[in-house]
């Protein structure tokens, strides 16, 4: 009985952390050397935790659309900031500053966005260098 008690009291301390293994510091998945300016238009926003991601087409120079996926900070630190999902809705055309991930693929941590048509900044909320939270909201 009691080593029964002590199983189940080890696989409750398991499952409880499992949330923690799937989070991640920002250098252990992005390249602080490699700054990114990228110009697109939103295809989806998805308020998930531990981390949002803004997926936007950015048009190359020969034409070519490629879908980037864009991490923000989770959907708390962006409702605080006064995100809502009015906010960004898909098809706007944005700007984002981000850092591109270690392994090349079309994923960065964004820093903040850019509307096109007003130039409003939306900082993302999240763990990229030079984030600025004091930046304005929507």
């Amino acid at each position: 009985m009691k080593s029964a008690l002590m199983f189940a009291a080890a696989c409750l301390l398991i499952s409880a952390a499992m949330p923690l293994f799937g989070h991640h510091a920002f250098y252990a998945e992005f390249d602080a050397s490699k700054p990114l300016k990228l110009k697109g238009t939103v295809k989806k926003v998805e308020l998930i935790n531990p981390h949002s991601w803004f997926h936007i087409d950015v048009k190359g120079d020969d034409g070519k659309v490629t879908t980037w996926m864009i991490e923000g900070g989770s959907p708390n630190a962006l409702i605080r900031l006064g995100y809502t999902q009015q906010s960004l809705p898909v098809g706007t055309e944005i700007v984002v500053d981000a850092f591109q991930a270690k392994d090349g693929s079309n994923r960065a941590c964004g820093v903040d966005l850019v509307y096109a048509a007003d130039g409003k900044r939306l900082f993302l909320g999240g763990s990229a260098p030079g984030a600025n939270p004091n930046a304005e909201k929507p």
